[in-house]
């Protein structure tokens, strides 16, 4: 069958919308910006009013005849080599649940790289899917994480032979893969799928010079935001499917279960603009970001105290197996600042906001939406930086544990952890406990503790002094960390 990637479903359903005049007595309820507030109106434009119309009995007729959102997958799907694709209005938070829950139920194993998003812990909550964690491989002088390695799955499937799958996080908010295909060799041995949570990799697809594509790589579920390194709106999120090893009505069906009715068309069209796109030019558009990322990477090692992180810092025996250059990861501890206290400074003095900030690194993401000017503001404001750092105040130390001091035990399972009877203690008293709650380093976004984990003093102090030096940690329910929610052990 001939695919016409010049076509684009949902946009196409919006223009037939607007240009036959309908009239929708349904939902939105601002009915075309008409009801909507003048002063919403003057801020947004009314064009994000004209593009928020119902899916089903909008875009669509009430049972779906035109097949507007089928088609508009099964172009995605085509585009990125996958057999099935399904559209997420919802974030890959929501996607990596469904395909979680696609492979693994309640009391059922599923081997889950300890890198992962909370999302993936979320997962774990609701379903009550008994993770086996897989270490990721731990670059001891950078305070590092990589994916782990294909080894370190065989041999967890090696000591848990009824776990139902795998999971992993390639490419990792730092750009660093995993080795794809070995892993999902390691899973096809047994008969068993791998999910690849994928949500920074949506442009990998689209040139070779970048790491390998989970679809192409042989993984059976492969999660990706389109937000995130594409050209989607926020919350614009596919996972694609392939191979006989989950069922794509299975698959469907659990992400039905998780998903909105009222999904945003909105979004459904910046998913399948940005096929369209990457169809027609992505290698050509990526190319041009690459070129970029490589100016941009080369200006920023020129600069006194900075580092740009390259294949040579994070490839290698036990590191990672593969390097997107594209997130600009830039280690500052030669100025002799944090990455917070840099990331705070770029966006007051300078207006530049940057992506991730930790203990010593930031992250200045390129995409195909830069050019020379966006990252020439880039640049002279890093170089600014350089200059200011020294008058700085000097940040509290932020004490990161070693790779064998990060590890705990995973007492009970999270969701047992997480609805059971539960207390509040002082930071002080908490190690020893069990966590009741989710503790997250934001971004990335990967959780320093979880519920049902027995908390230990070093990741405690790791904690306290990154809130101290800047930190954001959004999950906690004491905002301070004065206390820590913990399973009430007097309650049996």
């Amino acid at each position: 069958m001939t695919v016409d990637h010049s076509r684009a479903p949902v946009l196409e359903a919006l223009e037939d919308y607007h240009r036959e005049g309908r009239i929708g007595f349904t939902p939105p309820g601002h009915k075309q910006a008409r009801g909507a507030d003048p002063a919403v109106r003057e801020v947004l434009g009314d064009a994000v009013f004209l593009g928020d119309v119902l899916a089903t009995g909008g875009l669509d007729d009430r049972l779906t005849r035109g097949r507007v959102l089928q088609e508009a997958q099964e172009l995605m799907a085509d585009a990125v080599h996958a057999d099935h694709t399904f559209f997420s209005t919802c974030g890959s938070s929501l996607s990596v649940k469904a395909a979680m829950l696609a492979v693994a139920g309640p009391h059922e194993k599923l081997l889950i790289g300890r890198d992962a998003h909370k999302s993936v812990v979320a997962g774990l909550i609701l379903s009550g899917i008994e993770p086996v964690w897989v270490e990721p491989r731990w670059d001891a002088d950078r305070k590092l994480a990589h994916p782990p390695s294909a080894v370190d799955f065989d041999r967890a499937f090696e000591a848990h032979p009824d776990a139902r799958g795998a999971l992993v996080t390639s490419p990792t908010p730092y750009g660093a893969a995993a080795p794809l295909q070995a892993i999902a060799e390691a899973c096809h041995r047994r008969s068993r799928p791998l999910i690849v949570d994928e949500a920074w990799g949506a442009h990998l697809p689209f040139h070779p010079d970048l790491p390998s594509w989970a679809m192409d790589a042989g993984a059976d579920i492969c999660v990706t935001s389109i937000h995130k390194m594409g050209s989607g709106l926020e919350q614009g999120s596919v996972f694609h499917l392939r191979g006989d090893l989950v069922p794509p009505a299975l698959l469907g069906m659990r992400a039905d279960l998780l998903g909105t009715t009222s999904p945003s068309a909105l979004i459904f069209a910046g998913l399948d603009g940005w096929r369209r796109q990457m169809a027609l030019s992505g290698k050509e558009l990526m190319g041009a970001a690459l070129e970029l990322a490589g100016e941009v990477r080369a200006a920023i090692e020129r600069i006194d105290g900075m580092h740009v992180h390259d294949r040579d810092d994070f490839c290698g025996p036990e590191l990672a197996d593969d390097f997107d250059p594209l997130p600009c990861v830039i280690d500052l501890s030669g100025l002799g600042i944090t990455g917070y206290q840099a990331a705070d400074w770029l966006r007051e003095h300078r207006s530049i906001d940057a992506h991730l900030a930790d203990h010593r690194r930031i992250g200045a993401q390129i995409t195909h939406g830069d050019d020379r000017e966006t990252t020439g503001e880039l640049l002279s404001a890093l170089r600014d930086l350089g200059r200011a750092a020294g008058s700085l105040p000097t940040a509290p130390r932020v004490e990161v544990p070693e790779p064998g001091e990060l590890r705990m035990e995973q007492a009970m399972l999270p969701r047992d952890a997480f609805f059971g009877p539960a207390e509040e203690v002082p930071l002080s008293r908490a190690a020893g406990r069990v966590a009741a709650e989710m503790i997250t380093p934001y971004p990335p976004g990967i959780p320093a503790v979880l519920p049902g984990e027995r908390l230990a003093e070093p990741v405690l102090r790791y904690l306290r002094s990154g809130l101290d030096a800047g930190m954001y940690l959004p999950d906690p329910s004491d905002p301070k960390l004065e206390s820590v929610r913990v399973v009430d052990e007097r309650a049996g």
